[in-house]
């Protein structure tokens, strides 16, 4: 009967084993795409800045030929126009820069926190496993010992 127990206890300790393994496996995987999630924030981060740069380039030429068209000649409050037009565009291509680092940097932090739970994972199945093979012993040890 204590073989039996045994055998059990074995089977449970490789059954933990692999459990853990599984969800390491799952979790590597997690991991893995927050970080290609990352990779997309980064190149659409950088194609939101060329077309915002497209976008007031026009912009910046529509003021400009309006003003010009106004008479007036480009100096003076035309170009303070252009000026802080050019300074608040810098601005907002500041905050898209610095919320799409933001975001890259959070999803790389859960990349990190996936890998951290897959270890923990993999940490308690081998506490598992040792647990069973110990029960495993004392099994045999009660039976012929």
């Amino acid at each position: 009967m204590s073989w039996v127990s045994a055998a059990v206890s074995v089977a449970a300790a490789k059954q933990a084993s692999a459990a853990g393994k599984f969800n390491q496996a799952i979790q590597n995987r997690n991991a893995q795409i927050a970080e290609q999630e990352a990779e997309l924030i980064e190149k659409q981060s950088e194609f939101d800045l060329a077309q915002f740069d497209k976008k007031f380039a026009k912009f910046q030429g529509e003021t400009k030929t309006k003003i010009l068209n106004s008479g007036v000649e480009l100096s003076g409050s035309g170009l303070r126009i252009l000026r802080a037009n050019a300074e608040q565009a810098e601005l907002e291509k500041d905050i898209m820069d610095y919320n799409a680092k933001i975001n890259q940097a959070r999803t790389f932090e859960e990349a990190n926190f996936a890998r951290m739970k897959g270890q923990v994972a993999r940490n308690e199945a081998r506490a598992a496993e040792l647990g069973y093979y110990a029960q495993a012993g004392e099994s045999l040890m009660r039976a012929y010992g």
